[in-house]
């Protein structure tokens, strides 16, 4: 299969496991070679895979969650498209960050109640 032309959204649930375990290996063997972009490509490849493991509709917008490689901002969503979100990150002061962005939805964590 061509590479450029791989659609996660075509894969079942078993071939995606395949693939993030692909890419886990990739990561580690380019990690050990200290290649840090070529890690960082195949750790993104590995969450949008894995976002298509999950449900979507798991997750509600204008609900914060937590950001699993961020753990001092949470993400306020605006709207889900795919498997990524849209929103923007919410510091621990509470102060939401102007620029609006998409993350793969398998970042996300719990959802966070709030406490007002």
């Amino acid at each position: 299969m061509n590479e450029m032309n791989v659609r996660y959204s075509d894969f079942s649930v078993e071939q995606l496991r395949e693939e993030v375990r692909k890419l886990k290996e990739k990561a580690q063997k380019a990690e050990q070679l200290g290649n840090l972009s070529e890690v960082a490509i195949n750790e993104r490849k590995m969450q949008v895979a894995m976002a298509y493991m999950l449900n979507p509709e798991d997750f509600q917008p204008n609900e914060r969650y937590e950001l699993a490689n961020d753990p001092g901002h949470l993400f306020k969503i605006n709207y889900i498209n795919g498997v990524f979100a849209w929103g923007h990150r919410v510091n621990l002061l509470d102060e939401v960050y102007e620029a609006e962005e998409a993350v793969p939805i398998s970042l996300l964590g719990d959802q966070i109640k709030n406490s007002r």
